[in-house]
Formats: structure tokens, sequence, C-alpha cells
């Protein structure tokens, strides 16, 4: 039986395919269509898992849906009514949006799937719809290697829900309890992400980036006036201080007044306040995930926590509840955001509406498989489309290339890295990444500035050999989908001197703290991925070289796109970035391909294309 599951409508859409259970593939629309967070019906996306799984349309017993448009309907209906007369300017521009659109999207879908899928398809049988926090929650226990867990949904909103707690056993699962819009910790700490001058669904990262450079002085001031919590976790916003229940923005001018100013506009200085500010929210957002953790553990009497939604992509988060050991194992859904509905949607249909068992095939290892559920593409396909850009590439066998890359890499050279199936979910995992040498003092920078494209203070990523993750990082648990912070080891730290701990804000940059200080944060912690030999061997044995030549077992890794672009896909999309950034080299399975090689008007024709002269 073939499930297919979609998100849509909201941002990141995306589609995922399963087969009696078993998860062929998934894939993000936006790294078809190029379009960040792209939210169209993901066309490109199902037309994807149809292939990948060599079946047609006719094939698929149900496409579910991964929320009820008509629950979420009623309540945009209920806030407004519940703070009329304000709002009301909100309400007359989003109604006509709803009634003609939004509303019937049984209709809408169903006219999609004929017009773009297949139109001798009765879509309309096999539609079916679930609800947004059941979803994730399914994403988030069913591929678990657990047979028994709690399940933690944090995230903005579904229809209502925005925090949900439950618990799944076996084929089943049930939600507990939930807390309501407007009281969401998603939707406060995007309230800051606004305010701090990043945008809303997309910026809260840099939030949490930026967090470690400032101090929380004002965590204080956020509890007494802008959330109340409970011992259990659960929260109440004070809505007097925010405008998203109804308006055009996240916060008011009661917000701004209580932070000493408006919201930061985009690309202006960061100040020491607003890093201040970053520190403060992330702060009371560790308190309330570690409180909520606590409660359904309480509640539950579970050993294993599972966790999903967008919250769940906060790994400083996620790092001080493993730490705390709350719980005796966590494991985190790599797509934990909307895009990770689908899949959800699919599990959730094939094992509580058709009542199917689940099969747990390794209790150490979940049924994710690396997350690697994008398309990968053929040798002659790659060779058709480098030689249609124009490129100078030559082709060699996997071991001179894992040798030659792992030498420049030693050498200070940055590198795009494109192997195999393309990565579900936010984080590239060494399939569609840039590498580069974490001993470099200066590595940090040259990569935000000449070839991300983005904030200097944003920090990279470490992708270690599992095998030798606690000779560097205080944690010894697996790690997988970069989602856990760890501080790394005191053996590896540099001795920081009396002038180097006055340093404050951005200026913090200025000295390393460690053996490999172009992945150690400000605060000597790293965003951690473990790499395994079984889940992607060549990767492996790329860092294995890079250790046989430096004596470290890690490399930085950083999604293979420039700032405002998606994750590439393609060789064509790979060609791209790599000619319009500062990278040095380019690796296409084994296609290699040197900057230094490529024709100058090619050169600057993508440097023009990216505004880079």
């Amino acid at each position: 039986m073939y499930i297919l599951g979609v998100s849509a409508f909201y941002h990141d859409s995306a589609a995922c395919l399963i087969k009696d259970g078993g998860i062929i593939s998934a894939a993000q629309e936006e790294r078809f269509s190029r379009i960040k967070h792209d939210s169209h019906f993901p066309v490109k996306a199902i037309k994807y898992c149809l292939s990948q799984a060599g079946i047609r349309a006719r094939d698929i017993s149900n496409v579910v849906f991964y929320e009820k448009p008509f629950l979420k309907f009623e309540r945009l209906l209920e806030t407004y009514l519940s703070f009329a007369p304000r709002g009301f300017s909100s309400f007359k521009s989003s109604m006509p949006v709803w009634v003609t659109d939004k509303l019937f999207q049984k209709s809408r879908i169903t006219a999609l799937l004929h017009a773009e899928v297949d139109d001798e398809v009765d879509w309309q049988k096999k539609l079916l719809f679930s609800e947004h926090h059941l979803s994730h929650a399914a994403s988030a226990f069913f591929p678990s290697p657990f047979d028994k867990a709690a399940i933690l949904t944090v995230d903005g909103v579904g229809e209502w829900a925005t925090t949900t707690c439950s618990v799944g056993s076996s084929n089943k699962l049930e939600i507990l309890k939930e807390i309501q819009f407007p009281h969401s910790l998603g939707l406060l700490y995007s309230a800051f992400t606004h305010y701090v001058g990043f945008k809303v669904n997309s910026g809260e990262y840099k939030l949490m980036g930026l967090a470690p450079y400032g101090k929380p002085r004002y965590t204080d001031l956020i509890k007494k006036n802008l959330v109340s919590i409970m011992s259990d976790g659960s929260f109440h916003l004070n809505m007097t201080y925010f405008n998203y229940g109804v308006g055009l923005t996240m916060t008011n001018e009661k917000f701004h007044d209580l932070f000493g100013g408006p919201p930061r506009q985009p690309e202006s200085n960061l100040t020491e306040r607003h890093m201040n500010i970053a520190a403060s929210i992330q702060k009371v957002t560790e308190e309330i995930v570690i409180k909520l953790a606590q409660g359904i553990r309480d509640e539950t009497k579970e050993s294993n926590l599972c966790l999903a939604g967008g919250v769940a992509l906060n790994c400083v988060a996620n790092g001080i509840l493993l730490r705390k050991k709350v719980f005796e194992n966590i494991w985190i859904q790599p797509a934990a955001g909307d895009a990770g509905g689908a899949l959800g949607a699919a599990l959730a249909v094939w094992h509580l509406r058709h009542k199917k068992k689940r099969k747990i095939h390794n209790k150490k290892r979940d049924a994710m498989a690396g997350t690697y559920l994008g398309p990968s593409y053929s040798d002659n396909t790659i060779q058709r489309e480098l030689e249609n850009c124009g490129a100078v590439f030559s082709k060699v066998p996997e071991e001179k290339l894992i040798n030659q890359v792992a030498y420049h890499l030693s050498n200070g050279k940055a590198i795009g890295w494109m192997q195999g199936r393309m990565e579900f979910g936010p984080r590239a995992l060494g399939n569609r990444s840039i590498l580069a040498d974490p001993r470099s003092p200066d590595m940090q920078k040259q990569l935000n500035l000449k070839v991300k494209y983005r904030e200097s203070f944003r920090p990279f990523a470490p992708s270690i050999l599992k095998e030798h993750l606690s000779e560097w990082f205080e944690i010894n648990e697996d790690s997988p989908y970069m989602l856990l912070v760890a501080d790394i080891v005191q053996g590896k730290r540099l001795v920081t001197s009396k002038a180097t701990e006055k340093l404050t804000g951005i200026d913090k940059l200025k000295a390393p703290r460690s053996e490999v200080p172009a992945i150690t944060h400000v605060d000597y912690s790293a965003r951690i991925q473990t790499v395994h030999s079984h889940s992607n061997p060549k990767f492996h044995k790329l860092i294995g070289e890079f250790h046989r030549l430096t004596g470290c077992p890690l490399v930085i890794n950083t999604s293979f796109n420039i700032r405002g672009e998606p994750i590439v896909c393609t060789a064509k999309d790979a060609f791209s970035c790599f000619m319009g950034t500062e990278l040095d080299l380019l690796a296409i399975e084994n296609f290699l391909l040197f900057k230094k090689n490529q024709k100058t008007s090619l050169l600057q024709n993508y440097r023009s294309k990216y505004k880079l002269d």
C-alpha cells in the first residue's frame, strides 16, 4: 500500500511517500522550484516521490493532507470575534483569501492533483486530512527506534493546538493534553525573532545563534510581563503585548516600550541590547521546554521522549534537555517543522486509520535512513548537466576523489560536496554540504562573508566521526541530524587572556576558543553531527582521510546554498552556487571541478548574477 503525505500552503511545502509503512522518499518543494520556503502545492516533490518509487498515481491508496482547514478557519473566526473590533483590517484582508481559496482545500487539492499529477485518478476518494499536531506527533514517534515513548510537539500553531503532550505505544498514538492558540511558545520566539530584525519562520535559528553573544538580562522582564510559566511547563501569554492574534505584525507598541524601542530594521547594526534580548528569550524557551518535558515524564512515566514541531529545531534547548537526563533517551524528527508534517500524516494514516503494525528493525537506529530521502542523479545526468552549463570537470575514481578533497580541505580550501540522495529537512548532513577545515581561525568569517554571504556572527557546525565524539565534545550520545548542541571538551579549549574575557558582543569573534575555532561558538558550544559508516559511507571515508592527514576527525559542514536560496538539489544548482561564490572545489559524485579551471567568461556571468562585482 502506497500512501502520499502532503504539507502545503503555509511554508516549507513537502511531499512524502511510504510503502507498507516504510519511508520511500520525501522532499521539500523549494528544492525543485528554487523558491526559499516555497508554500505552493508540492507538485514537483510529488512527481519526484512517484518517480523514486517507480509507480503511477493510480497506485496510491491514500493522499493525506497534514492538517484540517475547517478547524483552522474556526480558530481564525473565533479569534477575530474574541478580539473585535480590534483587528478588523486584518480580518477584512484575510477573509476573501479564506473564502475563495483556503477554506475549500479539498476541492482545491483534488483540482491540483487532477491538473498537475494525473487527471484520470479519482483523487476525491483517496484524499484524507490529518490534524496538524497529530501529524507532527506521528512524525516524531513512528520513525523513532522506541516501542513506547512520550511525545512532545511544540510549534507556532496548527489548527488550535500550539503544544501537545502525547504518548505512543507500538502502532498507537494518543494526544493527552494541549495548549491552544494564542498561547504559543513558537509564536513567542517568533515575536522576538521579528523584534530583533529577522524574518519570522526562517530567522529563528539566527536568533538562537545570536544568543551566546549576549547575556540574559531581560529574562525576569519577560517572565514578569509576557509569559507565566507553571511548574509542569504549561504557560500563558499576556496578549496585550502581542499583535499576531488579529494584527498584521507580531508585536505592538506596548511590547516595544517594554524593551526600549521599536523593532530593529533588517540589515541594520546589531547592538549588545539585541544580543541580550536574544539571550533572554532563549533562556526562557529552554526553561519552558525542560519543564514541559519534566511534566510529561511525570504524567506518562515513560523513559523515552520524541520531539517534533518547529521548536524542536532549537538544538540548544535539545542539548540542555539531553544533559539534564529528564529522559533516558531522546529522538528528534530531523524534519521537525511543517515539511515533516507530510511524513507524519502519511504514517498516521498507515498506523492509526489502517491499524497496521509497526516494525522496529533496529532499536538503536531510526527509520529515517539518515534522512537521505531526496533525489540522487546518475553519472550520465550529472555529466550532461555539467556540459550544458559549460563546466570544466574530470571524473576520477572514488578513492582518488576522497584523497584529493581531503588534501585540499587540509590546505584551507572551501569545497562544495554533492553526493547521493538529498537530505529531507532543513539540515545538510553530508550530501548537499559545503565543507571546510575547522582548525582555521579565519574560516568562520571567510565562509560567512565570501561563500554564504550572510551575517558574520553565524556559527558553523562540525561533522565528526562518531567513534571520536567524546574525545572532542562533552557528549557521548548520537546526533546524526545536527539537532543537539554540546560544549567542546576542556582539553581542546584554548586558554583565554583577561583581555579576551572582557570582549563583548560581536567582538567575541576575534578570540579563537579552541583547537577547532571555526566550529566553536563564543560560549564553547557546537551543533554536532555524528557521522557513521553505515548511514553515509562516502562522507565517513572523507572525514576519515582528513583525520589521517591532520589528526582532526571533524570538518565544517554547512548547507550547500547561499543566503536567500534553498539548498542545492541538482548538478546545475550545485554548479551555479559554486560559480557564484568563493568556493574552491566542487565534488559531484566522482566528478571534480576546480574553480581555477573554469572559463573566465562564465565566472564573470555568475558573479554578475549574484551581484558580487
